[in-house]
């Protein structure tokens, strides 16, 4: 069975920094990363990290969110600096196996206020 377990979501200070972890298990996944959704918007893509270590990220967080991953442990990291109000969001990770299916974490919260 498929797994992926979130964790690193909480409340932060505008400027603030959080780290989320998402650990992986049951397949080999090729591509992971991070979505995100706020209330009454649709979810949209934060960052993403392929296997060989080639990363995406949306232009709203360049500069300031940094993906990363440990092959070995199956697991995407999301370092988020500089928070700001407009990243308030449930995060969720997504992973691709190499068989092509797509995987959901159960979201994490984030909440950047003051």
């Amino acid at each position: 069975q498929v797994q992926l377990v979130e964790s690193g979501g909480g409340l932060v200070q505008p400027g603030g920094s959080l780290r989320l972890s998402c650990a992986g298990s049951g397949s080999i996944f090729s591509a992971m990363g991070w979505y995100r959704q706020a209330p009454g918007k649709e979810r949209e893509v934060v960052a993403f990290v392929t296997s060989g270590g080639g990363t995406t990220y949306a232009d709203s967080v360049k500069g300031r969110f940094t993906i990363s991953r440990d092959n070995a442990k199956k697991t995407v990291y999301l370092q988020m600096n500089s928070l700001k109000p407009e990243d308030t969001a449930v995060y969720y990770c997504n992973a691709m196996s190499i068989a092509g299916y797509t995987y959901w974490g159960q979201g994490t919260q984030v909440t950047v206020s003051s």
